[in-house]
């Protein structure tokens, strides 16, 4: 099941496709339920009912009504069969959201009065297990499971942290996976004679590189990414092509700042010793590891592998690699041409340096202790162990 929020934070359409992809890659996995939020709804109610038709995602929401027909956007809740057990899913979203373009034909019932409406109902039709899939975020989650009878489990959603063990909120076992897809939770209850829940737990699991693949899923994982990466890249090109066009084709750098970046390149000149130690580490091969998995034109992954990415002379399209390509010097240690404004003694890369880019969502498994020593100009003479990389094109790592 997935609590929903799973649409694209950009309401750019041209991240629909990834709306979609999604949409595909969970009706792939299985998924039996998935809530919804105004996420899904950014690109408008009758994209998503045309996506839900074509995908036959089962997606269930009970506090979002349509205007025009008095009823519920999506089915209230599901009805589950599994074996000897029926389980009733339902889910809510805050109501104190925006809807986007769908503000005007739709409105949003409080999650509570909902909630007290449809678990009797699923129950009327045989659930003796009861499932909430929320996007109230941990507080509100807790207090709506507190407040209504009758609700077994509950998936956490909207900014919720990472509890590797759920907890038990009056009889209510709870789930907090995170965000980003980069956790999988496990709930186990235990059931009477009558199949109703006797006790509950959770255990939450990162999805790393050990996990084992799926070749199906692989696939689609892959062949989207490489579509939406060729994609980007003919638009990267028509984007600079105009900007040429309208400074008299003298390109989006025509106008270069004082203040800009230089490259490894000038830096070597003084930094050689270095310059050399870097070129050993993975920072010098950033840019080459997104062409290889084709990702060199995909906006959320140019940003880390590459120098000042749409800033003031830094990189702006793909034809600035050669020279803006990779995490370089000035990646950590500053503009080049404010070089003689730093002071004399060395400046410490920190770990709020690294955490620009290995934060808790791009490197969730990222150690400073553990990696710094591996980017030091002057390392030990022996290093920590690095995890394994891992293998799914596009997921998330500690590199």
């Amino acid at each position: 099941m997935d609590n929903g929020g799973f649409f694209p934070e950009e309401s750019d359409s041209l991240y629909r496709d990834k709306a979609w992809f999604l949409m595909d890659g969970m009706v792939l996995l299985g998924t039996d339920a998935a809530g919804m939020s105004e996420k899904e709804l950014k690109y408008g109610k009758g994209w998503l009912l045309a996506q839900l038709k074509r995908s036959r995602l089962p997606m269930t929401n009970a506090n979002v009504w349509d205007k025009q027909t008095k009823k519920t956007l999506l089915p209230p809740y599901l009805i589950i069969k599994k074996g000897t057990v029926t389980t009733g899913v339902f889910a809510v979203t805050s109501d104190k959201v925006d809807l986007g373009p769908a503000r005007d034909s739709l409105t949003i019932e409080d999650p509570a009065v909902a909630a007290n409406r449809v678990i009797p109902e699923m129950k009327k039709k045989g659930a003796t297990v009861i499932v909430l899939l929320s996007q109230l975020g941990k507080v509100e989650s807790e207090d709506l499971v507190t407040a209504v009878d009758g609700i077994d489990v509950v998936i956490t959603g909207r900014n919720v942290p990472v509890l590797q063990k759920g907890r038990m909120i009056k009889n209510t076992i709870a789930c907090y996976g995170g965000e980003q897809g980069q956790n999988i939770g496990r709930t186990v209850v235990t059931l009477d004679a009558a199949k109703k829940m006797q006790t509950g737990e959770n255990d939450v699991f990162v999805m790393g590189p050990e996990v084992g693949e799926k070749p199906e899923v692989l696939q689609l994982v892959k062949s989207f990414n490489d579509a939406f990466n060729d994609k980007m890249r003919k638009l990267e090109k028509e984007r600079a092509a105009q900007a040429g066009t309208q400074t008299g084709g003298e390109g989006q750098n025509a106008k270069q700042s004082v203040d800009h970046f230089v490259g490894s390149e000038v830096c070597q000149r003084c930094h050689m010793p270095e310059y050399a130690q870097w070129l050993k580490t993975d920072h010098s091969k950033a840019w080459q590891t997104l062409v290889d998995q084709k990702k060199d034109a995909t906006p959320e992954c140019v940003t880390c592998h590459v120098v000042g990415y749409k800033q003031a002379g830094g990189f702006q399209t793909g034809d600035d690699a050669p020279k803006l390509g990779n995490v370089q010097c000035e990646s950590c240690h500053g503009m080049g041409t404010q070089h003689e404004a730093m002071p004399t003694q060395p400046q410490k890369v920190t770990e709020a340096t690294c955490r620009t880019c290995h934060n808790a969502t791009s490197s969730p498994v990222f150690d400073f202790a553990v990696y710094e020593p591996h980017i030091l100009h002057h390392p030990p003479a022996t290093l920590p162990p690095l995890p394994p990389k891992p293998s799914v094109p596009g997921m998330k790592s500690g590199h």
